[in-house]
């Protein structure tokens, strides 16, 4: 019926510091695949009101109407149904910390103040956006408006009319997100199925070049498309005629992970090519012995796409984003308080720069903000030579801050750090909305803000470590062996009830889900024991079975291959 669960060996290796890298941090990969979705969104997210009030003489109002326009970068790889919730969630969010943050402003002038609040607010962005996995841009884009706006001045008589702008641009931003679904349905599912063939193919054709055991790398890769795309289609409950037909390319995916010696590239990539088009999905025969830990996989990616509660989860004690959080908080105060006190008099960047940096574990933290740095430099050196272009007039200025938001978009996919050549001249320019400032006063805040964001922020991460990662790991791997073994007995009795069954296997898909994100925090964190990526690996075989025999035992519907 199912494997036993593996044993658990509680040895413990010796602690380990990882080394932080330095070799391929600024490299170039491939843009991303749809990075015009979010560059177009934004310029005519931002665009229409800033010529609006360009127009009526009111550039000015412009930094306020950003705050709700910005909110056209997220959400671009859900499905329509789920990215319009999604994307309310976002606007409401964004909304909501404008206009704390205009509340706060205008209720005190004390700099202290103002960096602890902008700090608080950008640790509980960054949890919820970590929780709720909102994608990319993650939280820096709220942090970003929030931390600019603490530090604008502002009456409580303004907060109204200023709130309402924003709104406004995030209903406009809201509105142009969901367009393409007037005449494109199912276009991002299709499009993660397809990223998901190419990733396999790539995997599958590495195997066979070098062998299995040089192709961790893009095997990683494939399973992260493979799993995004099974996210992508289990956020609606609609299955349409052409999802069914993209969940039975997704078993043929995985089916290429599990047997890639077995598998054709070139046919992956023919299907991956037609799926992105508007014609018909592919619909090949049956893939050839679609595994039952395939079932399992299906069943966890379900349940992980429609369990309630992630925001709570990510708040409980114990939970690896709350280190993280604190990271945040500590981090991006000390950065605000450093640059106030260097006689900065816009900390709000300092706070920027250090929640940008802050990613799941150290190393990651680290790698982020070398690309940073580099980045911002780069950024700084841009605005100099064009800011004489965008003080000839107000209109100049628009265009130029219209074009770094497409440009911006266009180039980060390729790497961090070239993305950010274009934001921090973006950033410069938005506050010139009110007034043009002396230039080479802002390009020295912004590089000294930059230099002591990340360096405090790094500095906090490594200070501000997550010491209970790995043995959390040990809690999360027990925690699945008792719910898997729970399960097997609910299927060893031939009298358990669908209700008893059900909560054995959601039981089960939780512990997976848990165990995977508990694994994923504790990679490339610093002062760690060895992870056991072997035990990690056994128990997830073994749980995928198990979850494979209780569908069939349920007869509940899951991804199968069935030719038409």
């Amino acid at each position: 019926m199912s494997s036993t669960p593996p044993s658990i060996s509680h040895a413990a290796p010796a602690p380990r510091v990882h080394r932080l890298p330095l070799a391929g941090l600024l490299a170039l990969g491939a843009p991303a695949d749809i990075w015009y979705k979010r560059a177009y969104s934004v310029v005519v997210a931002a665009g229409l009101p800033n010529i609006t009030l360009l127009l009526l003489g009111r550039i000015d109002l412009a930094m306020f109407t950003m705050a709700g326009s910005l909110c056209a970068l997220y959400c671009h790889n859900l499905p329509y149904a789920a990215r319009a919730r999604t994307l309310a969630g976002v606007c409401a969010g964004m909304v909501g910390g404008f206009a704390l943050a205009l509340v706060v402003a205008s209720l005190t002038a004390s700099v202290y103040v103002l960096i602890a609040v902008g700090a608080l607010m950008a640790a509980v962005q960054k949890g919820v956006c970590d929780a709720v996995r909102i994608g990319p841009p993650g939280q820096l884009i709220l942090t970003f408006i929030s931390s600019a706006t603490l530090f604008t001045p502002s009456t409580l008589g303004q907060v109204p009319g200023r709130v309402a702008l924003a709104a406004g641009g995030a209903v406009l931003a809201w509105a142009v997100c969901m367009a393409p679904a007037l005449v494109r349905r199912h276009g991002p599912e299709r499009i993660a199925v397809s990223r998901a063939l190419r990733a396999t193919a790539a995997y599958v054709a590495k195997v066979r070049e070098t062998g299995a055991e040089h192709a961790g790398g893009p095997r990683g890769q494939a399973a992260g498309a493979t799993h995004a795309a099974w996210q992508s289609l289990l956020a609606t409950g609609t299955r349409t005629p052409v999802r069914r037909a993209l969940e039975h390319l997704l078993v043929h995916a995985e089916a290429a992970l599990a047997r890639p010696d077995e598998s054709d590239p070139a046919l992956l990539r023919d299907w991956a090519a037609r799926t992105t088009g508007a014609g018909p999905v592919p619909r090949p025969a049956d893939a050839a012995g679609t595994a039952d830990e395939l079932a399992g996989v299906a069943v966890e990616r379900a349940y992980r796409a429609r369990s309630g509660g992630a925001l709570l989860r990510g708040f409980r004690p114990g939970s690896p984003l709350l280190p993280i959080m604190l990271r945040s908080a500590v981090g991006c105060a000390l950065a605000g308080y450093v640059s106030h006190a260097l006689g900065v008099g816009r900390p709000y960047w300092a706070i920027v720069t250090a929640a940008s940096i802050f990613q799941a574990n150290i190393t990651l933290t680290w790698s982020r903000g070398v690309q940073r740095v580099f980045g911002n430099l780069v950024g700084v050196a841009l605005f100099v030579a064009i800011a004489p272009l965008s003080h000839l007039n107000q209109a100049a200025l628009v265009l130029c801050c219209l074009a770094f938001n497409f440009g911006a978009e266009a180039l980060i996919g390729r790497n961090y750090w070239l993305g950010t050549v274009c934001v921090t001249p973006m950033a410069l320019l938005i506050t010139e909305f009110g007034h043009f400032q002396n230039t080479g006063e802002l390009a020295l805040d912004r590089v000294v803000d930059t230099l002591v964001g990340a360096a405090v922020g790094i500095l906090a991460a490594v200070l501000v470590t997550n010491r209970r990662a790995t043995s959390l790991i040990g809690d999360a791997l027990a925690a699945t062996a008792r719910a898997q073994a729970e399960a097997d007995a609910a299927l060893a009795a031939p009298d358990t009830g669908p209700v008893t069954l059900e909560g054995r296997r959601r039981r089960l898909t939780g512990a997976l889900v848990e165990l995977r994100n508990t694994v994923d925090a504790a990679s490339g964190e610093w002062w760690q024991r060895a992870l056991p990526q072997q035990e990690v690996l056994l128990a997830e075989q073994a749980a995928h079975r198990t979850l494979a025999a209780t569908v069939r035992r349920q007869g509940l519907p899951v991804p199968k291959g069935a030719s038409t």
